[in-house]
C-alpha cells in the first residue's frame, strides 16, 4: 500500500585617500632659484639625506564575488566586486513605498533573523535592506542585489519577495555576509513539499510549524495533510464529531497552522481519502462498510453504492474547505479494495449493478469509483481549489474518465490498476511527482520500504524519475508540477516525533534543491551535506 513512506561598512574604496603635494618645477614656474646663504651653510654641514616622502596608500581591491551558499542553490549569480554586506547594528529592513501591507510581515521576520531593526516604509539609507514588489516575471521569481553597502530583494510577487528573503538568511548564516553582485532565481517547479501522515501518528501542532518553518527556509510552499485513515481521523469535527479520534488537532489549532503557513507562503493541502481509508469513519458508521458478496466486511471501505456514505464524506468536505483557505484540495482516491481483487463484477454485485444504473449496461465497478471521484471533486470546486488524487485512484477502458482538471499525484506503479506514468501523460494529465521508491519515509519500513536517503535524492532522483529509477521523455517536464516527501506512519511507534524531524532533514534538503532546480547540482554530495550543517 502506499503508506506502506559588522558594524563597519567596507566601502569600494578608502573613504579618504590623502595625497601629499610635493613641491617641484612646473611649466608654470621653472624658474631655478639659488639657495640663500644660511640654506648653503646648512647644506654644507649636512651629511644625511632628505626623508624620502611617504607613498599614498593603496586603493583596497576586491575579486570578483562568488555566488552565496544556499539550499537550494541560486540559478543565477551576476559577480561583482565589493566587500558585500553584512548586518550593522544601525542596519534596518524597510520596505518601499505603497508595499508596507504586503511585506510588512516578511521585513519583520528578515529583521528579527538577522537582528537588526524593522524601518517600516523609512527611505532605505547605506547598510539597509530594502525589500518591493514590483516588476514582471514568473511567480516566486525574486532579484537580490548587494551594492554600495546596500541590500535590494524585489520580486513580481510577495512569494518571491519571501524567498529573495531566505536567501539573504541562508547566505549570511553560511559566511557572515552576502556577497557583492545581484542573484536572478525562480524555481523549476511550481509545487514543492512535504506530505505528513497525521491520522496513524498525532503529530502536535508545534512539531508541524517547525516543519513549516523549516521547509520556508527551503523554499518549499506546500504541506499536505492526510488526517483520515483505518486508524484515526485527527481533526475536530462539527458535523461528525462521532468520527473523530484522541488525540486530535483542534480547529483552532489547524487555524494557527494555515495562519503561519500562510505567512510563510506555504499552501496546506487537506485530504479526506476516499472511498478507501475510512475505517475510523466505519467504526462510528458500520451500516456504510462495504460487504463482499460472501458478506464480509472489507477494510476501510465504504459502500459507494449507498447515497448515505456519499452524503456523510460531503458533509465533511463542505465543513473542512472553509478551514483550509490555501488553494488545493487532496481527494484520495487510493486502493478502494473493491478493485483490487480478481472479478469486482462478481465479488460484489451491488457496486456492479449501481454502476450499470448510472453508466449503463456495459458499466463497471471501476466507473462507478470514477464517479464517486467526480461527485466528491463537484463538491470542493465550487471553492476554486486546485483537486488532487491519488494515481491509482484512475482508471483506463472505463466508460466514464476522471475530471481532466484533477492533478494526478503519483506515487505508485505497483497496484493493481495503477498505470505507467506515461500513459497519464500521454492523456495530457498534470502529475506531480512523490515516487514511493525515493520520495516515501515509512515509519517502521514495513512492505520492503526504506527510509529515503538526502544523498540518493540528491545524486539519483528529478522530477522526471516519476516511477521506479527512470526517467521520462524531458518533453514531459512541462506537465510534472514538482514534488513532495511524504512521510507514512504505517508503524506509528517506530520512531518519535524528534526522530522523524531528524529522518527527514536530508532528504528534505535535497528535494527542495531537485525541485528548484533539477539540473546536476554544482556542489558534491560531502558540502551539499556540510553547508545544510552550517544552515
Amino acid at each position: 500500500m502506499k503508506r506502506r513512506r559588522v558594524h563597519a561598512i567596507a566601502t569600494a574604496g578608502v573613504a579618504a585617500l590623502v595625497t601629499l603635494a610635493l613641491p617641484g618645477c612646473t611649466a608654470a614656474s621653472d624658474e631655478v632659484r639659488a639657495p640663500s646663504p644660511t640654506a648653503q651653510g646648512a647644506a654644507a654641514t649636512t651629511t644625511a639625506p632628505a626623508a624620502a616622502p611617504t607613498p599614498p596608500a593603496p586603493s583596497p581591491t576586491y575579486a570578483l564575488s562568488a555566488p552565496p551558499r544556499t539550499i537550494p542553490a541560486v540559478r543565477e549569480h551576476e559577480a561583482a566586486r565589493g566587500p558585500g554586506w553584512k548586518p550593522a547594528p544601525d542596519a534596518r529592513v524597510v520596505v518601499a513605498q505603497g508595499d508596507t501591507a504586503a511585506l510588512s510581515d516578511e521585513a519583520r521576520l528578515l529583521a528579527g533573523e538577522l537582528g537588526i531593526k524593522y524601518g517600516d516604509s523609512a527611505a532605505p539609507r547605506a547598510g539597509d535592506v530594502e525589500l518591493s514588489v514590483e516588476g514582471a516575471g514568473n511567480p516566486e521569481s525574486y532579484t537580490l542585489t548587494v551594492k554600495d553597502g546596500r541590500v535590494r530583494i524585489n520580486g513580481p510577487d510577495e512569494a518571491g519577495v519571501f524567498y529573495g528573503t531566505r536567501t539573504l538568511k541562508q547566505a549570511v548564516r553560511a559566511s557572515g555576509s552576502a556577497p557583492e553582485g545581484t542573484v536572478r532565481d525562480a524555481p523549476a517547479k511550481p509545487q514543492r513539499g512535504l506530505n505528513l501522515d497525521i491520522a496513524r501518528k498525532h503529530f502536535t501542532p508545534e512539531w508541524i510549524k517547525s516543519r513549516l518553518r523549516e521547509m520556508a527556509d527551503l523554499k518549499l510552499n506546500q504541506l499536505g495533510l492526510h488526517f483520515s485513515d483505518d486508524q484515526a481521523f485527527r481533526i475536530q469535527s462539527d458535523s461528525h464529531p462521532e468520527i473523530v479520534s484522541t488525540p486530535h488537532l483542534t480547529k483552532a489549532q489547524v487555524r494557527d497552522i494555515t495562519a503561519l503557513a500562510s505567512r510563510l507562503h506555504i499552501t496546506v493541502v487537506p485530504e479526506i481519502d476516499s472511498p478507501g481509508h475510512l475505517g475510523a469513519v466505519l467504526r462510528a458508521h458500520p451500516d456504510l462498510q462495504l460487504r463482499d458478496v460472501n458478506g464480509r466486511a472489507v477494510k476501510g471501505a465504504v459502500d459507494i453504492s449507498n447515497p448515505a456514505s456519499a452524503k456523510l464524506i460531503d458533509d465533511l468536505l463542505r465543513e473542512y474547505r472553509p478551514l483550509f483557505p490555501g488553494g488545493a484540495w487532496h481527494l484520495g482516491a487510493d486502493e478502494y479494495q473493491a478493485l483490487v481483487v480478481r472479478d469486482p463484477q462478481a465479488s460484489f454485485p451491488q457496486l456492479a449493478r449501481a454502476a450499470q444504473q448510472r453508466y449503463g449496461p456495459s458499466a463497471r465497478v471501476q466507473d462507478l469509483a470514477t464517479g464517486w471521484l467526480n461527485d466528491r471533486a463537484d463538491v470542493v470546486r465550487p471553492s476554486g481549489k486546485a483537486l488532487k488524487a491519488w494515481n491509482d485512484g484512475f482508471f483506463a477502458g472505463g466508460v466514464t474518465s476522471a475530471a481532466k482538471d484533477i492533478q494526478v499525484e503519483y506515487w505508485t506503479g505497483k497496484e493493481i490498476g495503477a498505470r505507467p506514468p506515461l500513459e497519464y501523460l500521454r492523456e495530457g494529465r498534470k502529475l506531480v511527482n512523490l515516487n514511493d521508491e525515493y520520495l516515501y519515509y515509512v515509519l517502521g519500513e514495513p512492505n520492503q520500504f526504506t527510509y529515503p536517503t538526502g544523498r540518493r535524492i540528491y545524486e539519483q532522483w528529478t522530477p522526471l524519475v516519476l516511477r521506479g529509477t527512470t526517467p521520462v521523455p524531458a518533453s514531459y517536464d512541462g506537465q510534472i508540477l514538482g514534488g513532495r516527501l511524504a512521510v507514512w506512519a504505517d508503524l506509528s511507534g517506530a520512531q518519535t516525533q524528534d526522530q522523524v524531524a531528524a529522518g527527514i532533514r536530508m532528504p528534505l534538503a535535497a528535494l527542495s534543491q531537485k525541485v528548484w532546480d533539477a539540473r546536476t547540482p554544482q556542489l558534491p554530495w560531502s558540502d551539499f551535506q556540510a553547508l545544510a550543517g552550517r544552515l
